[in-house]
């Protein structure tokens, strides 16, 4: 499918409560790649098959949590279009200036119906994934930890779950994958996954009481080999796991959840399927709840529900 509009996750900002401790985990033991800091103290990441400059940034603070996430689209001329189109929705929108975040260009930053700040941008940067683009070698050498190679995507906690299905579907043209709905009728919709691509999910949003909480930022491996891997090095230096290895019903993902020294969760999954415009919705009823979220031991993990930033 042609690749128009919002193209993919481009970034998010983390509230980090040590930046040291923070750089251990995310550097020396996921293996993200550092690239640069600012005048800020913030920290700038990158996964290492990932070809622009950034895609994590850490910001120490009193809480954790989430700034901000962001998407990068195809033109300025796109970045304008959906500008006009956030206004026109009703949210609170704002032009931040190119390089206030190092290596990124202008950025369109707004508010979401279940009180999460997003952003877009059309330019980043060119960093590139270590191997080149002449005759390049499958992966670079070096690569420490769990050797993620990307940030792949949020899940959202907030309340107006339909407002904001409602924003990334009508004003950003995502598509919506998978639903869960529960209710005695099974007409009251709990969580949503949406993509802009060809991915699973892009983007997923859960229904809750509070505003603008952050689930878990989730970072693609390769195989389940790799995730494997990435469990030995949570046993080895003792990083506490919330579930897994397991496996994903909704989005088919393999995965295993975790937490970085300030409590904000992360993912490191591989597999999923491939997406595309003319495929049916899929929709999980709340009775079969376990198996959507954990398919191995079909039954809910308290902590994975409740426990955000």
């Amino acid at each position: 499918m042609a690749m128009t509009g919002v193209l993919r996750p481009g970034h998010v900002q983390l509230r980090v409560l040590d930046m040291d401790a923070s750089l251990t985990h995310y550097v020396e033991r996921m293996g993200l790649i550092e690239t640069a800091r600012d005048e800020q103290g913030r920290v700038y990441l990158k996964g290492w098959d990932e070809q622009d400059w950034f895609s994590v940034v850490l910001r120490e603070a009193d809480e954790p949590g989430m700034d901000f996430m962001a998407f990068k689209v195809d033109s300025t001329a796109t970045l304008d279009r959906l500008e006009q189109g956030l206004r026109e929705f009703g949210c609170k929108v704002e032009r931040i200036p190119a390089g206030e975040l190092k290596h990124c260009g202008e950025r369109v930053r707004f508010d979401s119906p279940m009180g999460h700040f997003f952003e877009l941008y059309a330019e980043k940067d060119f960093k590139g994934n270590g191997v080149g683009t002449l005759n390049p070698h499958p992966w670079p050498e070096d690569l420490k930890g769990m050797k993620v190679n990307r940030f792949d995507h949020c899940l959202l906690y907030g309340d107006d779950l339909d407002g904001s299905v409602k924003l990334f579907k009508d004003v950003l043209g995502f598509n919506e994958t998978e639903k869960v709905m529960a209710g005695p009728n099974g007409d009251f919709q709990i969580a949503s996954f949406l993509t802009c691509g060809m991915k699973a999910h892009d983007i997923a949003l859960i229904r809750h009481a509070e505003k603008g909480k952050l689930h878990h930022a989730s970072f693609l491996l390769k195989s389940w080999e790799e995730v494997l891997h990435a469990a030995d090095i949570m046993g080895r230096y003792k990083i506490p796991i919330d579930i897994g290895p397991t496996r994903h019903g909704i989005t088919r993902g393999r995965t295993i959840y975790f937490f970085d020294p300030s409590g904000n969760r992360n993912e490191t999954f591989c597999d999923s399927y491939d997406w595309y415009p003319d495929h049916p919705q899929i929709t999980w009823t709340e009775d079969e709840l376990g198996g959507a979220i954990f398919y191995h031991n079909q039954s809910l993990n308290e902590r994975f529900l409740s426990v955000v930033t």
